[in-house]
């Protein structure tokens, strides 16, 4: 029966649905999914090795907060109420993200600095919150100008991949009503799943489940 629910979480199929599937108590598919998710944040979280070779960065707002007597349409993206989000990836590799109180130049750069080896070649837009990354070390940073309607430059100029990993982060917490409880865990699990077929998935979960004793 472990089995069955580490394959039905791995196909993404809401704890609801996978219960009715299974034909098993709500509670305890909460519980194992949350076992999971538990352990997959642990995991992401280990990896310790730093970025390296060609890097996107970019930033993204998750959510829809208003504040309460606040009127008026929610604005997108920078300015929001919405949480931020800040996003690494190493082209060909893998993908780091890291909620952030702001997007300020130095909030950023402190994460770049942690996770990106400097010797990186780094990609991002126009955002002023990506000045000043040649002055602490990277000496090689390419932007695209969004404003203007550039988007690609040169054949390698273009945060594509980061951007591709928002668009599908963000289509998965739909299924969730956007998540505004544990966002942290899906926000790690969402890095773990991006690009992997779901036999993958499956096979490194049971390896997790044994690594934190969870079966």
């Amino acid at each position: 029966m472990h089995q069955k629910i580490i394959s039905c979480f791995c196909i993404d199929i809401p704890a609801s649905k996978t219960a009715l599937l299974l034909r098993l108590n709500r509670n305890t598919i909460n519980r194992w999914y949350g076992l999971f998710r538990r352990a997959i944040y642990c995991h992401q979280a280990a990896l310790k090795d730093k970025l390296v070779g060609r890097v996107e960065v970019d930033e993204s707002y998750f959510g829809a907060k208003r504040q309460r007597g606040r009127q008026g349409k929610l604005k997108r993206g920078r300015g929001t109420l919405k949480q931020p989000v800040f996003g690494v990836f190493e082209r060909e590799g893998r993908v780091y993200t890291e909620i952030v109180p702001d997007c300020k130049r130095l909030t950023l750069q402190a994460v770049i600095l942690g996770k990106v080896s400097i010797e990186s070649v780094i990609y991002s837009d126009g955002w002023r919150g990506y000045n000043g990354l040649v002055d602490v070390g990277y000496s090689r940073h390419f932007r695209v100008n969004h404003g203007v309607h550039e988007f690609a430059r040169d054949g390698h100029c273009h945060i594509n991949g980061i951007e591709s990993f928002w668009s599908f982060t963000k289509r998965r917490l739909a299924k969730f009503n956007g998540v505004s409880v544990n966002f942290g865990l899906h926000l790690k699990e969402s890095e773990w799943r991006w690009k992997k077929h779901p036999d993958e998935l499956a096979t490194q979960l049971w390896q997790l489940v044994r690594n934190f004793n969870l079966s």
